[in-house]
Parts: C-alpha cells; structure tokens; sequence
C-alpha cells in the first residue's frame, strides 16, 4: 500500500505511523530491590518512562514488558510456585498466587502513573487473565499487546498463570512474553532488555574483578553469570540471554543494556549504537 495512503489512514483511525516498533523488558532488579520485599525504585522507573515518554512523542511505536523482582520472586520462591501444586502446602500456596497476582498489578500500577506522569496512557494485560501455560510457547493471544494508538502503550508483566494440568499454576517469565511478542507482533524493529546492575552481558558476574562488557555475543559464546536462586525463581541472566537469542532471529536489533542509565535507549534507536551487548 502507499506509504501516504498508510499515513492518511492513520491519521483517519487516531494513529501515527511509527518511526520505529520497540519493545522495552524493564528487569525486576532495575524497578525493584530484589532481596526486599515489595520494595521500588521509583526513581528508576521514572526516568525510564521519562525517556519512553520523548519517544512516543518523536513517532515511535513501543509495547513494555516489565519483570517482577521483589513484588514476584520472594513470595514465589518461598511457597514454591514455580514448581507448581505442592499438595502439602496447597492451601498456602494458593493464597501466594492471590496475594503475588496482586503484588504484580500492584508494582504494575507504579509503571502506568509515571508514564501518566508525562502524558502517556499505559494499557495494562496482566498474563493471568489472559494467558496460561508456561515458557515462549504458553496459551494466549499476544496480538493484543500490537494495538497502535497515538500517546499510549501497551503494557504486560511477568505473572503467576494457570496451567491446565496437574501443576495447576506456574510462573510465566517477562522474558518468555518478549520472545512471543517479538516473534507474532509484525514490523518490531527493536527489542531492548534494561538491566538493573549492568552496562549489559559481561564476562563475568557484575562487581567482580576483571568483569568486561560483551559488546556483541551469539549462543555460540558462553556466559559467566550468577543465578542468585534465593531471590529469582525464573531463570536470571540465562533465561534472558537465551529469550534475547530466539528474538534475533526475527529482529535485527536486540540489545542489553543499562537500565540505570536510560537515555542509552534513545541514543540506540537514533543511531543505531550505545554501550552495552547487541545479540547477533
């Protein structure tokens, strides 16, 4: 179809035609301080949505995904919710999947007011009423979250999702929402995980000597990392490292980099590089 008759069309539905079609992972250790429960770091998520806000406003199109850090991963990790049905502790469990639901909406809601803040409408999916099942092929229409419309953002988060077998519920990773996203949403141009303590994938576990930044890494290229098990239930650096892989396959542009430090994310979209890891 001609590029101005796409525009005119449009224009006629309330859309823009985007300059670019990103998607954002905010981890969970960017927004939250994963060893405290329910604690946020507001001043983090702010000035990523400060940052997201100039971007839709110049014409880009970007769907956010967000982890669950502190609000999620604690509770989960201590009534086992990631292996599902415990019939010994059933009854507990089942109330930890109301209250970490809850949680989840919750942190949620901190991510849809900043981005009010600068005049951006967030459109929340929480995976538990939509979605069941667990890993990049669970059950649910991801289409959704492709809905274009000017001045607001299609948002979902990592989640406890029913499962329809003797589990009975289990965790459905953010990063397990990117690799759908990104496979089943046309014309994404950009997939971007913001790290909470990293300038992107190192060599070595962040804070430790000789750690270096990986500025461009395949799955050919081992990792060195740290799954910090009493606080994560999903799979940390590795799940994120092998999601970030399985998304390169259909998008030309897949970066790691530092949340903390957010205006990288404009810098990378303008010009097509910043510090941190492109996933090839």
């Amino acid at each position: 179809m001609n590029t101005a008759i796409c525009e005119t069309l449009f224009e006629d539905m309330g859309l823009t035609m985007p300059k670019n079609k990103i998607v954002i992972k905010l981890g969970g250790g960017l927004i939250t301080d994963k060893s405290q429960y329910k604690l946020v770091r507001e001043e983090r998520i702010q000035s990523v949505c400060k940052i997201i806000s100039k971007m839709i406003k110049n014409d880009d199109s970007i769907i956010l995904v967000h982890g669950a850090g502190s609000f999620g991963h604690l509770e989960a990790k201590k009534w086992h919710l990631s292996r599902g049905n415990s019939i010994e502790i059933i009854d507990e469990q089942r109330l930890a999947v109301k209250n970490v639901r809850n949680d989840m909406i919750e942190l949620n809601n901190y991510v849809v007011k900043y981005l009010k803040e600068f005049g951006i409408e967030g459109i929340s999916h929480p995976p538990s009423k939509w979605a069941n099942g667990l890993g990049p092929q669970f059950n649910g229409d991801i289409t959704k979250l492709g809905d274009e419309k000017k001045d607001t953002i299609q948002v979902t988060f990592g989640d406890v999702v029913d499962v329809h077998s003797e589990r009975e519920f289990g965790i459905l990773s953010g990063d397990d929402l990117m690799v759908r996203i990104c496979k089943e949403i046309p014309g994404i141009t950009h997939c971007i995980f913001l790290l909470g303590d990293a300038e992107g994938l190192l060599t070595k576990p962040p804070n430790e000597e000789g750690s270096e930044l990986i500025s461009l890494w395949s799955n050919e290229q081992e990792i060195t990392g740290r799954h910090e098990s009493s606080q994560d239930v999903t799979g940390g650096i590795f799940l994120k490292a092998e999601s970030a892989s399985k998304i390169a396959q259909n998008v030309a542009n897949v970066w790691m980099i530092d949340g903390r430090k957010p205006e990288r994310i404009a810098e990378l979209v303008q010009t097509g590089n910043t510090i941190g890891t492109k996933v090839i």
